[in-house]
């Protein structure tokens, strides 16, 4: 691979990182703090071709010229899959095969629900709530929630959400079972908005043993997916 098929590949990698972090589809693959720098990234990667183009124009006039093996350009592939294809963010079939990423050996001390009723909180604050102190700061709130339907092991759905500590590839589902009015026969991968209150119901991850927290379902209504689904 010569000087300007370097350049080439440079560009489409920076430009598609570009196109990337500059729309939603970044954060598929990353937490939405870390756009800045993915940003910055695309521009480094641009620049660098644009130099690399520059240089190799100045060495035209030599008679001969480096090259690597062929085998180069099928670092092309993965930019231009990045380019052409828009994998969705991890769902219902992900969540399946992960543990909930809840610990129920984790201590903490909460501060008072969000005021109004109800309150809007998030999947994981409500787990953490339910898991390490029992409910208590949740007390008689009702409490309104999203997430996605999947599978339970006892082939009742569940709502769960995916939490990243960077990018996709350390994703791991938070985990709510459902009692009380809680919708049958969804598909999984479809999004809700449920309102309801604190139970102390529990169930068992079959996949790493974990306590899973239920949620006391009063009303439940189809949503569309979220600009960043995960958490």
């Amino acid at each position: 691979m010569n000087r300007q098929a370097q350049g080439v590949v440079l560009l489409l990698l920076g430009g598609a990182v570009l196109k990337a972090s500059l729309t939603d589809v970044y954060l598929r693959y990353v937490k939405e703090g870390l756009q800045p720098f993915l940003i910055a990234a695309g521009a480094v990667l641009v620049v660098t071709a644009v130099f690399t183009f520059v240089h190799d124009l100045r060495q035209q006039k030599q008679s001969s010229h480096e090259h690597g093996p062929a085998v180069g350009w099928l670092l092309v592939l993965p930019v231009l899959g990045l380019l052409l294809v828009a994998p969705p963010a991890l769902g219902a079939f992900a969540a399946g095969q992960a543990g909930t990423a809840l610990s129920s050996q984790a201590i903490s001390d909460y501060p008072p629900l969000p005021p109004g009723d109800p309150a809007k909180i998030s999947i994981l604050e409500y787990a953490s709530r339910a898991v390490h102190d029992n409910g208590t700061s949740i007390g008689g709130r009702t409490v309104r929630m999203s997430g996605f339907v999947i599978p339970g092991p006892d082939g009742e759905p569940m709502l769960a959400r995916m939490i990243l500590s960077c990018c996709a590839a350390d994703g791991r589902p938070i985990k709510l079972g459902m009692t009380g009015n809680a919708p049958v026969d969804l598909p999984a991968d479809t999004w809700i908005e449920v309102t309801g209150g604190y139970t102390a119901k529990a169930g068992t991850d079959p996949v790493n043993g974990e306590r899973i927290p239920y949620v006391d379902v009063h009303t439940w209504t189809p949503i569309e997916a979220p600009r960043n689904q995960y958490q």
